[in-house]
């Protein structure tokens, strides 16, 4: 049997195919090198990766370094960004949720495009742009950036908070205004007298797509997943996801609409299954490298050295972008009730543009709809909008503060009766997050008689608990006035009760600046944040990971038959390993028995060594606690976790000394820590 003779097959692949071959790869090598090191600086420097992109583009493109060309095939590939980014889009679409948020999504989200596209067409009639240009103008000027308004709110805990809801639900209308625009934008560059016409065929074309698809569809895409996921092979599961999601684009384009418009269907209708999380995961990969790929071929149309000429037009531009969403926001949102405040919270969040007005203005161009001279300038404000937005929120409650009086009075009046219901609480708990978490440990403490002053950004979680007459006060627990009017000079522990690392470190860096002698105990998802926690002074960090772990051995052990006595001294000895501030004491935890009073029973008490303690400097072998009956059962430091106790180890500043003992016995034990008596 001959060997199949490749070298002959390489003669014969034809010449202009060798040569584009040839001609493509050292571009894609050099976008690649080019966008992996800039969203690296990006990254380092807490960027968005949509500048980096947009950045490599603008450098590499036809109007700065022309090692790149701007040719159809390039856009040809990043409107495949386009299309994986409204499929997820799709994914995420929930009718539920649409109804839940209707008042923000329909009323603020809906008034607020249709005031900006209605204000950016008289602009441009006013400048001399035709009014078909303006609408697509307004369209890509009314969206905000989804992507670095949902990551600021959730670093900053305020998606809960009133200005934080409002932001999503604007977002999430103007995610789902993109489809329509991307089908309205082509009819509106058709002559005036064919406009009507094209516009009432895309709106039937659309509608009869949607009732097939959503109607006929869903059960049939329901039971051919089925299939597939019952051959249980990762890589057919990819494959049918790829081949849904371009088929029903293709077939989209086909019938005279975007292909967006058939990708979004399609992650509509996945998303209404049981395979939605799984194909979320799997797509993202392509998403995030195609949409990538759309934002440097949007950077590539960016005429550096015409917008640099154009500079007083480009911030212009700019201002009146900013200006006219903060003054719509603002408005729109106070006239459907919101404070003062929270109104002009909002407009400050959603002033800047966002990374969908590139792909509506990147249809606009592609249609002819807009010319390149109306084009740069537009593309340039919403580059340095998107640089803006994480510094305008920066400082959005500086601003608030400064230009809206009851703001002021509202926060005192939250503080006052913050300070009123903790006033009666010494040496209680400061519960931050009012979650389930933290209303499991609540019942606790009630149980044990501890009180506690729970602290939640959620005001209808807290309206609420408030009506339970519960201890729960809006708050957040990383500002220090919150915290003051918590009661913080007086309690004895703060819980952190939500997992969100950011979060928690603010609060932990908070705590330890306004009273570092406190007790601070951490919720940790992730088995990686515990060190990040004990580093900041968290006395002592429960990992959700580590906890689920324990238990489901314990559970496993009794059913396997193991006698209950070892199955809980295994489950002591776990704990005993992981958690330092109760090494020693599960020994003696039975030995005490029921006949004992309360006050004779042992327990623990972490002592925070302050710089003028009298313990600081020697060592735990000097200190003579065993003639006050208490006894030092861990030492917690921030720079060193596992630290081991021993009479020679020198306790210094910051240490968590937790002492053993009696009631009476912890208590003379911390005055022999303190002051040495």
């Amino acid at each position: 049997m001959m060997e199949p003779n490749y070298s002959n097959r390489a003669r014969h692949i034809p010449p202009h195919l060798a040569s584009s071959m040839t001609d493509t790869l050292p571009l894609i090598l050099l976008l690649l090198a080019a966008a992996v090191v800039a969203v690296v600086i990006f990254r380092t420097l807490g960027l968005p990766p949509i500048m980096a992109y947009l950045l490599v583009g603008a450098a590499l493109g036809p109007h700065a370094a022309g090692w790149v060309p701007d040719t159809e095939q390039t856009r040809h590939l990043a409107e495949f960004g386009v299309v994986f980014l409204m499929f997820s889009i799709g994914l995420e679409f929930s009718l539920a949720r649409l109804y839940s948020m209707k008042r923000i999504v329909f009323g603020l989200g809906l008034l607020q495009v249709l005031a900006t596209v209605l204000a950016a067409t008289l602009l441009a009639r006013f400048a001399g742009i035709p009014w078909l240009a303006g609408v697509a103008l307004g369209g890509a000027l009314a969206m905000s950036s989804t992507a670095i308004l949902s990551k600021l709110l959730t670093e900053r805990g305020e998606l809960d908070a009133p200005h934080g809801r409002e932001v999503i639900g604007v977002l999430l209308f103007q995610d789902i205004a993109v489809v329509p625009l991307l089908v309205l934008i082509p009819a509106l560059s058709q002559p005036l007298e064919a406009m009507a016409e094209a516009l009432v065929l895309a709106g039937l074309k659309a509608a009869i797509l949607l009732a097939l698809v959503l109607f006929i569809g869903q059960r049939a895409l329901s039971a051919w997943f089925y299939l597939v996921a019952r051959r249980k092979s990762g890589e057919l599961f990819m494959l049918n996801v790829l081949l849904i999601t371009l088929g029903l684009a293709w077939l989209t384009e086909l019938a005279g609409l975007s292909l967006a418009l058939g990708a979004f269907t399609a992650g509509m209708l996945i998303g209404e299954t049981e395979y939605r999380y799984q194909v979320e995961e799997d797509i993202k990969p392509f998403r995030d490298v195609l949409l990538g790929l759309f934002f440097v071929a949007i950077g590539m149309r960016l005429n550096v050295p015409q917008i640099i000429g154009q500079w007083p037009l480009v911030l212009a531009i700019l201002t009146a972008l900013v200006a006219l969403k903060l003054v719509i926001v603002g408005t729109i949102s106070r006239m459907l009730g919101s404070s003062p405040g929270t109104a002009l919270r909002s407009g400050l969040w959603l002033c800047a543009g966002g990374e969908f007005g590139f792909v509506v203005l990147a249809r606009a161009g592609d249609v002819n709809l807009l010319d390149a001279g109306t084009l740069q300038p537009v593309l340039a404000a919403l580059v340095l909008s998107l640089m803006l937005a994480p510094l305008i929120v920066h400082f959005s409650d500086r601003l608030v503060f400064r230009f809206v009086a009851s703001e002021w009075l509202l926060r005192s009046m939250q503080l006052t009766q913050l300070a009123a219901q903790s006033l009666a609480s010494d040496k209680h708990a400061i519960l931050c997050g009012y979650g389930r978490t933290g209303q499991h440990l609540a019942r606790f403490l009630e149980v044990e008689g501890v009180s506690f002053m729970a602290l939640d950004l959620d005001p209808e979680r807290v309206r609420e608990a408030s009506v339970a007459a519960e201890a729960v006060s809006y708050g957040d627990a990383a500002k220090k006035e919150t915290l003051l009017a918590a009661g913080l000079s007086r309690a004895s522990v703060v819980i952190i009760t939500f997992a969100d690392i950011g979060a928690a470190l603010r609060v932990i860096h908070r705590v330890r600046e306004l009273r570092p002698d406190v007790a601070i105990v951490s919720r940790a998802r992730e088995q990686d944040d515990v060190e990040k926690l004990y580093a900041a002074g968290a006395a002592e960090v429960v990992p959700e990971a580590l906890e689920s772990s324990v238990m489901l051995a314990t559970h496993a052990l009794a059913l396997s038959g193991i006698p209950m006595h070892k199955v809980i001294k295994r489950l002591r000895e776990m704990r005993e390993q992981h958690y330092a501030l109760l090494r020693g004491f599960f020994h003696g935890a039975t030995d005490a028995g029921a006949h004992l009073a309360d006050a004779d029973q042992p327990r623990l008490h972490a002592v925070t060594l302050t710089p003028a303690t009298w313990a600081i400097g020697r060592r735990v072998g000097e200190i003579d606690l065993a003639r006050v009956g208490a006894e030092v059962t861990a030492i917690r430091r921030r720079s060193q976790r596992a630290l081991k106790l021993g009479a020679d180890l020198e306790l210094i500043e910051g240490d968590v000394v937790v002492l053993i003992g009696t009631a009476a016995a912890v208590t003379a034990g911390e005055d022999v820590l303190l002051r040495g008596r």
